[in-house]
């Protein structure tokens, strides 16, 4: 079976011997030894003086919309997993979807600033599919409406330009660390902030808003993270420049044999930063060619992925009722197909000589 991403697992020995310190210590869980390790190490490669890790990507997003003190309604992409509008909804904010650029799939900044009313407190971006968001043009938005801006990057770990790294953009970035992720703590996540006392705040509410043995100091939730993720984290850093490396010689393969297809367009790169080759989205010329590909596919044994569908303007939660038309039509056309460090060139010709068969007629 090939599906559209396998997760990395690094070599079982050096994992063994992180196992080894939590079993000597005794200390599981509680802002333990590797899990500060892994966020001192974090913050480096992130570019930002604190990393806050949480037990998982979603919990961290709810966490920065509690740090922020959001309140209202939040100005977001339809274009994205559902986490980033579910986490919004949880928290009882409301979700103003601004439609996507087509080409970039980004959230378009021309079609932020009509958004905003007296009810809005923040911008929320995301890096789809490792892409970065017109990064300068939502901060001059913000700036000018006092809004706060908040960035999904999880899927743009390990970006940069040549002066910025990932964390440095907005109020706060949250990252996953899910296991499909190219960097992974098993289940994981974190938010990135540059503010000393935000990440001080933070601290204190994924601990129960507890900060000592004997006091509550606010609301909190639980969502730290454990020594064993952790120590999955800190094994797979050390592999990540490998990891990046051999994902870009399979995204360059896709590139060249696909870029030569009439009726078959690819996501516009932004220019001026890296990628980090998480994912390789096609876009169709129609949902009816996707469908037959998807299914030709699928009786091979390839298991490509719908990232993301349906657009978020049509679930049936979503209160106000919203029509995003560019994000239903992109959502409706793309399919992201298998890319992990194993898969074999091959594995990958099948399914490019599949893809070249039914788009060709």
């Amino acid at each position: 079976m090939i599906n559209v991403t396998k997760t990395y697992l690094p070599n079982i020995e050096k994992y063994k011997k992180y196992i080894d310190r939590i079993y000597k210590s005794g200390w599981l869980t509680n802002n333990g030894d590797l899990v500060r390790e892994l966020e001192r190490r974090l913050a480096d490669y992130l570019g930002v003086p604190h990393v806050i890790l949480t037990t998982n990507g979603t919990l961290a997003l709810q966490v920065a919309y509690r740090v922020l003190e959001l309140k209202g309604e939040v100005i977001t992409t339809p274009f994205t997993f559902i986490a980033t509008t579910s986490s919004l909804i949880w928290e009882k904010l409301t979700p103003i979807f601004a439609d996507i650029e087509p080409d970039t799939f980004n959230i378009d900044p021309l079609k932020i600033e009509n958004k905003i009313n007296k009810n809005t407190s923040a911008i929320l971006g995301v890096h789809v599919f490792g892409n970065i968001c017109a990064v300068d043009k939502i901060e001059e938005i913000a700036k000018r409406h006092q809004l706060k801006v908040i960035y999904d990057a999880a899927h743009a770990f390990g970006i940069k330009s040549h002066s910025h790294k990932i964390g440095e953009f907005g109020d706060i970035s949250v990252f996953s660390f899910h296991a499909t992720k190219i960097f992974h703590t098993i289940e994981g996540g974190a938010l990135a902030v540059r503010d000393g006392n935000l990440a001080e705040k933070a601290r204190l509410i994924i601990n129960f808003g507890i900060p000592g043995p004997d006091q509550i100091a606010t609301l909190g939730i639980n969502a730290k993270m454990n020594e064993f993720q952790a120590a999955m984290g800190l094994c797979v850093l050390d592999d990540l420049d490998s990891i990046i490396e051999r994902r870009r010689l399979v995204y360059i393969r896709y590139q060249e044999a696909l870029h030569q297809i009439n009726g078959l367009t690819f996501q516009h790169i932004v220019p001026g930063f890296t990628q980090n080759y998480s994912y390789f989205p096609v876009l169709f010329d129609s949902e009816a060619t996707l469908l037959q590909v998807q299914r030709r596919l699928n009786q091979s044994n390839i298991f490509p992925r719908r990232y993301f569908y349906p657009s978020l303007d049509t679930l049936p939660f979503i209160i106000p009722k919203q029509y995003m038309p560019v994000s239903r039509d992109i959502a409706s056309r793309i399919l992201c197909l298998p890319i992990y460090e194993e898969l074999s060139e091959n594995e990958q010709e099948q399914i490019i000589k599949i893809i070249s068969k039914i788009v060709k007629g």
